[in-house]
């Protein structure tokens, strides 16, 4: 059975239910604190293995995935060529995260942002890891050892779309939705075994590939959350309806 997301205006046109206003957080960052992360799980599959040590220095997450409004700033500037089912009707409100992009698409939009501002950059998979895990780096979800109660429909999809980029909780990074709705784009390329060689500092996945990394649940599977630990890979070239991202940058702050 396909379960319908959440009304976008909220209950009697309660916009509260969703989280700060939806522009702003599609610009906003948080502070990922350095710190270690014992990276990967050993209840997972065999690419999460082994368990390993992983210093990851201060950043800063996108509290959001880019939004399909955002994107459309960079489609309408660019003229870059559009994602995969960009008129559908279930993907087109512009607070729905931007889904049938590719890797190469996500980086072109990075390379966009970086010119007019700040450098931006797609996360690696271990800066996602530390965002999603946040404060308590042990849990299997971000926020516990379950799918938080909030995430529509129990977790259980798939659904006729993606939900809007900030309903529900933030976990206590103050990251909305990560984990869950959308696979998100990773910088690194994917290896099956990268963890048994991964250095121990700032690891950035391996120098080539053919596949790059993903994160993330979506809204298109049976369970629409992911583990913080869980990995996945796909085609650079892929556009997926169920695949978007989420932007990190250099900490500008001082800890």
């Amino acid at each position: 059975m396909v379960v319908r997301p959440p009304r976008l205006d909220g209950p009697s046109g309660d916009r509260s239910a969703f989280g700060p206003d939806v522009g702003a957080a599609s610009r906003g960052f948080a502070l990922i604190p350095a710190g270690w992360i014992a990276m990967g799980s050993a209840e997972g599959q065999a690419n999460e293995q082994p368990v390993h040590h992983v210093w990851v220095d201060a950043f800063e997450m996108a509290i959001a995935p880019v939004t399909r409004e955002a994107y459309a700033e960079f489609l309408r500037a660019t003229e870059h060529p559009h994602p995969r089912e960009w008129g559908a009707p279930e993907l087109s409100r512009p607070n729905q995260p931007v889904v049938g992009v590719n890797w190469n698409d996500a980086a072109a939009y990075c390379a966009w942002r970086s010119a007019a501002g700040p450098t931006v950059h797609l996360p690696s998979e271990a800066q996602w890891e530390r965002a999603a895990r946040g404060h308590d780096t042990g849990s299997r979800y971000p926020g516990g050892d379950t799918v938080p109660g909030w995430v529509p429909n129990s977790g259980r999809g798939p659904l006729d779309g993606p939900w809007p980029v900030t309903l529900g909780e933030p976990n206590d990074f103050g990251l909305y939705g990560i984990g869950a709705n959308i696979h998100e784009w990773c910088a690194d390329w994917h290896a099956a075994d990268f963890y048994g060689r991964s250095p121990a500092l700032n690891p950035g996945g391996p120098v080539s590939g053919v596949r790059r990394a993903s994160r993330g649940g979506a809204w298109r599977h049976a369970t629409t959350m992911s583990r913080v630990a869980a990995r996945s890979r796909l085609d650079p070239t892929f556009r997926y309806t169920d695949y978007g991202f989420r932007l990190a940058r250099p900490s500008t702050q001082v800890q």
